[in-house]
């Protein structure tokens, strides 16, 4: 079994989570430039087998995409392109990067730690991540 990444794609900087082989739970991976990211995964595929991407969707309070969407969905396209064999899944993006801040908090990180966007950006793809992988947990129970 492969692992799954998590990503929370953004036009500056992409944050990465990553699941233990057996896919139970997500851990921060990197946060890369996005102008960087598909160097970044290429690396990392050489390495590690994976079966999936998980990317977050950002959508308003109203359940509509974001304006930041369209960039989104561009990425995907070219990692769709890129990695034809690894499927994408979505994950609702939608208050990870406070969830991720919140997180931060209750493990104690710093007051620069949590002013660091790039570990915001790195808990918020594992918050993602996770939000999938209990998904599909539900799924495969009911």
């Amino acid at each position: 079994m492969g692992r799954i990444i998590g990503i929370d794609y953004g036009q500056k900087r992409t944050g990465l989570a990553v699941t233990d082989p057996e896919q139970r739970i997500a851990g921060v991976l990197a946060t890369v430039g996005s102008h960087e990211i598909y160097q970044f995964l290429e690396k990392y595929l050489a390495a590690e087998v994976v079966d999936g991407f998980v990317v977050g969707f950002p959508r308003d309070m109203k359940n509509r995409p974001s304006e930041s969407a369209q960039f989104v969905q561009s990425f995907v396209k070219g990692l769709e392109r890129k990695f034809p064999e690894i499927p994408v899944h979505w994950a609702d993006e939608r208050f990870t990067s406070k969830m991720a801040v919140q997180s931060m908090i209750m493990a104690g990180a710093s007051k620069a730690d949590r002013r660091n966007k790039e570990n915001i950006d790195a808990v918020s793809a594992a918050i993602i991540l996770e939000s999938w992988l209990q998904m599909r947990m539900f799924k495969e129970s009911h």
